[in-house]
């Protein structure tokens, strides 16, 4: 055999390297980063479907939380890390489609810096306010800020938030002005709705159902598109005003230039984790909805939210400060 026949076997055999390894993909565990901390409602649907994912891939997929700055710092470790598919982000509406807006320094770029895995999932927003508020609908509330006019606040967890954000777009196609008091977190912010120290909140349908069954607050109206089959008394805002839509949506993604074979292989995954019967009923008593969508749906999914929530930022001037 000649020295060109050696270096060519040679030259084809790192070749093929690459492409081996994508195909025996996963060879060693897998960290899912979940941009929030341990505990709420984004943190227990991550360790789910890692366990899902694990199952059908045969390695474990480890849930590494790196919370803070609206799942930012979280999505931007993420960006930086080495596209082979061992480390996978799950990421919110929230920060893939909102926060560029707000933070424009953040350090990435959402569409550029991310190869999606895919949609994943959903839960609902209740627009919900203190029982001793006296309204039970929507038409009931916008009334009564128009006859009360700067008398009623909201609560929301910190400037820029989602409840932020899902609160000041109902104000506007609601044609009504409700006040802003801003909270350090979701928690203390739902408190206040409580005890009546503000009137009215967005709230995740993860803290808002036990509230609304014990009367603790009112569930006047939910942010989907469509009814929740476990509230089915309660409409959505659309019914009200009409194009109105908020949820908490959540998706899978990877760092750029991450293998194709390696994106399907994790989105296979995704797909048999979240249809198994077992974890449909899981995400069902966690009040999450499966919305299952493909790794080439995602770059228009992410250019329209991406798009519609600019506009609402910039039409009611929201900032950090």
């Amino acid at each position: 055999m000649t020295r060109r026949h050696l270096a060519l076997g040679a030259a084809a055999a790192l070749a093929a390297r690459p492409a081996a390894a994508q195909d025996s993909f996963p060879t060693r565990p897998i960290t899912l980063v979940v941009a929030w901390a341990p505990g709420g409602s984004s943190d227990l649907v991550g360790r789910m479907v890692a366990e899902g994912m694990a199952k059908q891939l045969g390695q474990p997929v480890v849930v590494e939380n790196r919370p803070g700055a609206a799942g930012t710092i979280g999505q931007a470790s993420v960006a930086r890390a080495r596209p082979d598919g061992y480390t996978i982000l799950m990421s919110g509406r929230g920060t893939f489609a909102m926060a560029g807006h707000l933070m424009p320094n953040r350090g990435y770029d959402d569409a550029r810096d991310f190869a999606a895995i895919g949609l994943l999932c959903e839960t609902p927003i209740y627009l919900c306010v203190n029982p001793r508020l006296g309204v039970r609908d929507v038409a009931g509330l916008v009334a009564l800020a128009k006859a009360r006019p700067g008398a009623l606040n909201y609560a929301s967890s910190g400037a820029g938030s989602s409840a932020h954000i899902a609160t000041e777009l109902f104000l506007s196609m609601a044609g009504i002005e409700v006040q802003n008091v801003t909270y350090r977190g979701g928690a203390p912010a739902v408190q206040a709705l409580i005890t009546g120290d503000v009137q009215m909140a967005f709230v995740d349908a993860v803290t808002a159902l036990p509230l609304m069954r014990a009367g603790q607050v009112v569930g006047i109206a939910v942010g989907s598109t469509e009814r929740f089959p476990q509230t089915p008394e309660v409409p959505t805002i659309a019914e009200t005003l009409p194009g109105y839509e908020i949820s908490s949506q959540f998706a899978l993604l990877a760092p750029a230039n991450t293998p194709a074979p390696v994106i399907r292989r994790l989105w296979g995954a995704m797909d048999a984790a979240m249809k198994d019967p077992a974890m449909l009923e899981r995400l069902r008593a966690a009040a999450y909805i499966p919305r299952v969508g493909t790794p080439e749906a995602f770059p228009a999914y992410l250019a329209a939210e991406t798009q519609r929530w600019g506009e609402v930022i910039r039409a009611r001037r929201i900032t950090l400060e």
